[in-house]
């Protein structure tokens, strides 16, 4: 039951974040896209520039949900965005943004931090 319910919080703050991303002017081109026995939530586009964006939802402020995103989803991440950008070459520049959600007694905060990471650094 926790399960599910964690696997609901998730795909609600995914909608939450296409939603936003479109307001903003991003393009979405994929959203759950699967690489090996993973997912990158959301592939979007502004500009020239690819943005891989990892959503992270939280029910509660005890957590910070950008906090999840560690070294080894960061490394994962990375690696994914290298097999997509072989296979789909038509961008200057990629991007790792977080969209952090928070739901917390019906409100809902949302942040957008873009170049959460770069690679190498």
């Amino acid at each position: 039951m926790k399960k599910n319910r964690h696997i609901i919080t998730g795909l609600k703050g995914e909608e939450l974040a296409l939603q936003y991303l479109k307001e903003k002017g991003y393009r979405i081109l994929y959203q759950r896209w699967k690489f090996k026995h993973k997912e990158i939530d959301i592939i979007a586009q502004k500009d020239d520039t690819l943005i891989i964006v990892e959503v992270k939802t939280r029910t509660s402020d005890f957590f910070i949900p950008e906090d999840s995103v560690d070294s080894k989803k960061q490394q994962f991440l990375i690696e994914a965005t290298e097999w997509f950008s072989q296979q789909y070459s038509d961008f200057n520049n990629i991007r790792f943004d977080i969209i952090a959600i928070t739901t917390n007694n019906n409100k809902i905060s949302i942040r957008h931090i873009e170049n959460a990471f770069i690679p190498g650094l």
